[in-house]
């Protein structure tokens, strides 16, 4: 069980989602690589490829996010099985 100084990081007074902790490294990595190129690509389409282009970036950043278990359910209320077979699936899906 993880208390609640693990399920979150305040910054300016504000509550983010941490990162699910029990993911293997190499898969975090991989997916914040992921996230990375797709918040470069919604600051890309918000000047050049209008609403399709940043609608598709946007879907790529909430994949990643969900698969890190920052978005989507509490990661710490799902089975670690589950929460592992989410982030391999979002990284599946972003590979696409």
């Amino acid at each position: 069980m993880t208390d609640e100084d693990d399920r979150w990081l305040v910054i300016d007074g504000r509550r983010w989602r941490r990162t699910d902790p029990s993911l293997p490294d190499d898969v975090v990595e991989s997916l914040k690589s992921h996230l990375g190129r797709a918040r470069a690509a919604v600051r890309h389409a918000k000047s050049a490829d209008g609403e399709v282009g940043l609608r598709a970036a946007r879907d790529r950043v909430q994949l990643a996010k969900t698969g890190l278990g920052e978005r989507g359910p509490y990661w710490w209320e799902v089975d670690e099985a589950d929460r592992l077979a989410q982030a391999q699936d979002a990284l599946q899906r972003l590979a696409d």
